[in-house]
């Protein structure tokens, strides 16, 4: 689950729209459908991959990408800045109602829906690809001691030191949870940073022997690195979930809706890691996305 950060005045989303290269006014009237994406590298990654999709089905698409957290993102959405999000179920559900969201991707996507209809906005079809926490360790150590799941942990967990992102100590779904909901008490716990290529070498070097990493991070695939099954359901479903403005669904007719969840049928975990992985090695998201397309969806 990606961290997000507080609320924000309607003034600074304005400004924050503007110096993402957002429209500042209702894009319903233009000949073209806005993309929108957060501030962080997956999800430019998924609105070029979505944005793509719908230019490849003919219909004109303009980018508004780098607009920040969900607390800019959503209002936006509404306001008819942007048209198209790619959103994660459980951390928008959290946002929409300030309660956990289930473990359930289908409970999950059935609230998003139900929550988000008064507002305008209609959540297509969740992909099978999740970003949430996950506890990952190397291939060679769930092979000599035999982990597949969490709760397999808790034989070792006191041979064990944790890594992870510093505020994990703090954060529900992180630390408090895994001693909550597994009796896991680890040996030692080691601030790592958020994910990625820090976590991975740390896991190599034998510094940690598990760490928290984001589900769809690059650095699983590239490392094969064993996340391991969340078996009690500590976590939220945090399936991508496009977002769209109905009106956009009225206007442009049930083919927008169609190329979306064609493109979110075949956009697994795996599959998302690793897109992640090559957008991370240096190849940019608009190659990676049209490569991936033309793979997965060729007629």
């Amino acid at each position: 689950m990606r961290w997000v950060g507080l609320v924000v005045t309607a003034v600074v989303l304005g400004a924050a729209c503007t110096d993402a290269g957002a429209p500042t006014r209702s894009t319903a009237t233009d000949d073209a459908i806005t993309v929108g994406a957060f501030n962080f590298p997956e999800s430019r990654l998924l609105g070029e991959v979505y944005g793509r999709a719908l230019e490849e089905a003919g219909f004109e698409v303009h980018r508004a990408f780098e607009l920040g957290t969900r607390e800019f993102v959503e209002p936006a959405l509404e306001r008819g800045l942007v048209e198209v999000v790619p959103e994660y179920g459980g951390s928008l559900l959290t946002f929409l109602t300030a309660e956990p969201a289930s473990a359930d991707p289908v409970a999950v996507a059935n609230a998003v829906r139900e929550h988000l209809a008064p507002r305008g906005l209609t959540a297509l079809d969740p992909a099978p690809a999740q970003d949430r926490n996950v506890v990952v360790v190397t291939r060679d150590t769930a092979t000599e001691l035999d982990l597949t799941s969490l709760t397999d942990l808790a034989h070792v967990d006191d041979r064990l030191v944790l890594g992870g992102p510093p505020e994990c100590p703090g954060r529900p779904l992180c630390l408090p949870g895994l001693r909550s909901t597994y009796g896991l008490s680890f040996a030692r716990f080691v601030p790592l940073g958020e994910s990625g290529p820090v976590t991975a070498a740390a896991l190599a070097s034998g510094q940690v022997q598990a760490a928290v990493m984001f589900s769809s991070d690059g650095a699983i695939a590239a490392n094969d690195l064993v996340a391991l099954r969340d078996d009690r359901g500590l976590q939220p479903a945090e399936n991508v979930t496009p977002l769209v403005r109905t009106e956009v669904v009225d206007r442009w007719g049930p083919g927008v809706a169609r190329v979306i969840d064609d493109v979110s049928g075949h956009l697994t975990t795996d599959t998302l890691r690793q897109l992640n992985a090559d957008v991370a090695s240096g190849t940019p998201p608009v190659v990676v996305a049209a490569a991936w397309l033309a793979v997965e969806l060729r007629p």
